[in-house]
Parts: structure tokens; sequence; C-alpha cells
């Protein structure tokens, strides 16, 4: 054999030596090099790879080490269960808690012709100012929970609008900006929220001019748009919802709200098409719309075009509120009757034939978030019962939206209206039970007689709004409940990451086999509690947050020693 030979068969020697140190490595090198990787990319390696590749006697090892969920992993020097333990044993916990009330209770703020509010026109800023905190607090004192307030009353605002002018309900004077300065809007939003109000942006779609609005001047939309806008008789302005000019220009209006403001709710009233009496009785002038319809090959009868005109408005209205907030509510409170004979014995103005407001399609398409008609008929009414016509609507509620009827608190002719109130809203608890509620027209009937009433009665304790149950939940994870105990009293703190996002807070208490609980506003995070209360021990305190659309999260509770 020749040196070359020699050579060649110690390198075959070597190579089998080292595939076969290859073959008979461990396995656990490979996960821990997965293991090593994963941690260095910053990821969490698979459970499944390690308990895969890790030998036997490694997986026995750690189930050996691993205590049960019952077993203690840490004891004082006393023999007591430890903090950790103790928060373990919390976390496990399951406890029924009591229901909490849920209702709408809604007042309509009307800006027009100084309605509510400003009182006036021409007051101070900080006038302006006080007099809604004054209404917000009689408001939150008195356990509602929500307020519409109206922004756009004709085609002018009660904010900084980028689309139309000042109005002349705010200042005086169609155009002219607060001074000093300030966003009514915004003011308003944030000081009901502060109270845990809602607030609902309440807008007139269609209307440019109100016949109490003062002289038209260069300022107002009625000069700006002249092509969309017709004037009727009795000295209003309308827009005519047959023009795409009009329909883009009344979304681009909303758009910019939801898109600006932390607002709960969009809501439109029942003006579409207007009332004939604002017209002396004669046709709404859309004849060259019309004219353009029929040369375009339209089929549809003048009434169905006019209808047809309103729906597809008010699809693209709910569509494009929820493209840019999804959880902003859509709302609209149409006449309180559909057609004479809807329900059988019902008479009154049609709004389907004067108004071309086919609502009842709208809530048959849940093209809204809450229907809210103005049933603002007495109880035993002799052809507009408000049992028959609120039942008739809650039949056509087909998608199980918010029915939340609007009543007359301000005029409703009974002798006792607060009693009538009263009546009207225990008929809405019984025939809607899952989502009860009501607006009041408007906050000026909410005199002292009638908030007494309502205070000590229906609206005795505090209510969450019904929860919206077809929109997502704004908040997923649980808030944080802190305890300290002393020997009189508790006190406790709570938080969470997205506070934004809630719009209650709920404290539950449990004083032996009692519970109490309290409706807080989203900016209470701490309370002082008593550690006995009739003779009995707190024992249990649990927090759960809210979110603006009636969903609860889950929630964190402590033992009280």
């Amino acid at each position: 054999m020749n040196l070359k030979n020699v050579k060649f068969l110690l390198s075959m020697v070597l190579l089998l030596s080292i595939l076969n140190a290859c073959m008979t490595q461990p396995r656990v090198r490979t996960t821990e090099n997965r293991t090593t990787q994963a941690v260095r990319h910053n990821e969490t390696p698979s459970p499944e790879t390690i308990q895969t590749e890790a030998p036997e006697e490694f997986k026995e090892k750690k189930a050996a080490e691993t205590p049960s969920p019952e077993t203690p992993k840490e004891k004082s020097s006393t023999g007591k269960v430890s903090v950790t333990e103790s928060v373990k044993k919390e976390e496990r916990i399951k406890v029924a808690l009591p229901e909490v009330n849920r209702e709408f209770r809604a007042a309509w703020i009307a800006t027009v012709a100084n309605i509510n509010w400003p009182s006036k026109r021409g007051m101070t800023t900080e006038q302006q100012k006080q007099e809604a905190i004054d209404i917000l607090d009689k408001l939150k004192e008195n356990n509602f929970n929500a307020v519409i307030f109206q922004a756009r009353p004709s085609a002018d605002a009660l904010y900084d609008s980028r689309y139309e002018p000042w109005s002349i309900f705010l200042t005086g004077e169609t155009g002219k900006a607060p001074s000093p300065y300030y966003d009514p809007l915004e003011f308003w939003i944030e000081e009901a929220h502060k109270r845990g109000l809602e607030l609902h942006v309440w807008l007139n779609p269609y209307r440019a001019h109100h016949s109490n609005g003062g002289r038209v001047n260069s300022a107002s939309i009625v000069n700006k748009m002249p092509n969309e806008i017709v004037k009727l008789a009795n000295g209003m302005y309308w827009f005519d919802p047959a023009k795409k000019t009009t329909q883009d220009h009344a979304a681009n209006v909303v758009r910019d709200i939801v898109k600006r403001y932390d607002i709960d709710g969009i809501h439109f009233d029942d003006y579409f098409y207007p009332y004939a009496s604002y017209n002396n009785g004669k046709d709404f002038p859309d004849q060259d719309s019309w004219n353009e319809y029929l040369r375009n090959g339209g089929k549809l009868s003048r009434a169905d075009w006019r209808r047809e005109n309103v729906n597809l408005f008010i699809e693209r209205i709910y569509e494009e509120i929820k493209q840019e907030k999804s959880w902003v509510k859509f709302g609209i409170s149409p006449f309180g009757i559909w057609r004479s004979g809807y329900p059988n014995g019902v008479v009154g103005l049609s709004q389907y034939d004067e108004l071309y407001a086919d609502a009842k399609l709208w809530l048959n398409k849940g093209w809204i978030d809450y229907f809210t008609p103005q049933l603002y008929w007495p109880v035993d009414a002799p052809r507009q019962k408000f049992a028959d016509l609120l039942e008739w609507w809650e039949s056509e509620n087909t998608h199980k939206r918010h029915l939340w009827p609007g009543l007359n608190t301000v005029e409703v002719k009974a002798a006792d209206k607060a009693s009538e109130i009263l009546r009207q809203i225990e008929i809405t608890r019984r025939i809607v039970p899952n989502s009860a509620g009501v607006a009041h027209w408007s906050f000026a009937g909410l005199n002292s007689n009638m908030l007494n009433q309502l205070k000590s009665g229906p609206y005795k304790e505090k209510a969450l709004i019904p929860k919206t149950h077809w929109l997502e939940p704004l908040i997923q994870e649980k808030p944080t409940l802190n305890l300290l105990d002393d020997l009189n009293n508790v006190q406790v703190n709570w938080s969470l990451k997205k506070q934004d996002k809630v719009a209650h807070w709920v404290l539950y208490k449990r004083y032996g086999e009692t519970w109490e609980m309290e409706i807080l506003d989203p900016n209470t995070t701490l309370q002082t509690l008593q550690k006995h209360k009739n003779g009995k021990k707190l024992d249990m305190v649990v927090i759960q947050a809210v979110d603006r659309l009636g969903h609860e999260t889950e929630y964190d509770v402590k033992l009280v020693s």
C-alpha cells in the first residue's frame, strides 16, 4: 500500500467519526438553540416545540417542581397564605354581581330661536358657559345620562365649522364668532362627559335658514349655495334634497363633526321635506330637479322619487359615520305616526306622504342605532294612543335597535303633566324591557315639579345607557383595583390603560350578604369605604368599567380581611 492510499483511508475514518458524533448528539440542544433564537428576535418560543423536543427526564423534573393551583407557593412565618397567594385566589373568584339599572334618559337642548340655550342672544362667553353648566348640573343631579344638543339648527353652527357660518342664535349675527372665543360644542362635550352624560349632536339636515334667524346676510349659506336652496312661504329657506350637491354638503358637515369632536351620537329630528304648512299648503318647489330626473330616464312617481332621495341620504349618513368612528351612534326622532291607519285606529299626519320620510324603512333596514319617534300625545288620546303607537313601532323593529320614544314634557295635553310623563315612562319600560329609555322634549319642560316627580319616581336611581350589542366593545382589558385597609375604613382606587374609552365605572361593595353598587363618572377613581355598615362587615370590593356603548369589561375583585 503506497502513501497515497494510506492518507485516503485515514481521511475516510475521520469523516465517519464526525458523522457518528453528530448522529448521537442529544436533541435538547436543538430546543435550546431555537429558544435562544426566539429570544434574540423578541419572540416567545412555542410551548409545543419545547415539550416535544425536551428529554423525558426534563419533563418529569419540571412537573415535580410545579405546584398545583391549590398548593400555596409561599407562606409567611405564621403559616398564613402570603400576599402572592391571596392575589391568586382573588383572580380565581367568580362573583355573581347584581344587575345594574339600564335606561336611556335624555333631554333635548334646542338652540334654534334660543329655546333652551343660550336663553337669549348677546350673552357673554362666560354667561353662556355658566348657563350650560347649570343645565348639565341639573340633569346629572336628577339622574339623566344623555344630552341631545342642537349644534346646527339651520345650516349654521354653534361650533367652529369648516363649512357653515356661526349661528345668529349664539352671537346675534350670522357669521360672527364668539368673543372671547370658545367652541361651544367642544365645551358642552367636555362638561357633559365630566358628569357622566353622553352628548349627541343634533343637526337639521335640510333647513337652510329659520324664520327667526333674522335677515339673510352675506355670510349665510343661502348666499353661498343659491342653486341648492329654495324659499318657502313662511320665510324659511330649504335645501332641495334631490340635488347631489345638497347631499354632499350635508354629509360633509356630519362627517366633519364626527371626525373632529369626541361625541357619542349624531341625531336628526323630524324635518326632511318640509311640512306643507311651511309653504301655505303648496307643493315643495323642486320642479327643476324633477324635470332633470325625468330627462335622465327616471321611472319613479314624484312622491317615491322624493322618498328615495331621503332614503339614500339616511343610508349614506349611517355608513359614513361608522367609517369614521364605529362607536358613534346614529339616531333619528321622526314624527310619531308613519301613516294613518298604522296601527289600526290611528289617525294623524302622515310623514310618509307629507314629509316624504319613510321612517319605517330606516328602522326595518337597521340604518340607525336608535329610533326616537315623537310620541307627543297623552296615553289616553283617542286617535293616537301612546301604547298602541309604541307597540307598532316595536313590531317594525326587526333589527332590534334601541327604541327610545320622545315625550312632550313641555306641553303634553294633560291636567297633570308630570303624572302623564311618568305613565309614559312606565309604559315604555313594559313594552321595551330590554332597552328602556326616553328623550324629553325639551329641557324647558323639566321644571322643579317635573324633576321632583322624576327623581322620586322612575329616576330615583342612576342608570347606565342600554348596551349597543351590535357594535363592538371598545375596551378589552379589565381594570386594576387596589385596596388599602385601615382600622375603620378601606381606601380603594382603580385604573385602566384605555381610560379615555371609559364612560362609567361600576363599584360593587358587599357587606355580609348585601350588595351595594354605585355608577360613577369616568374621572372618579378613588373612594373611601366604611369597613362596617348596619352591623355588617365589608368583605368584598369589585370594580368594572363600562365603555360608551354600554359594554362592561371583566371585573377586578379584592377581598377585605
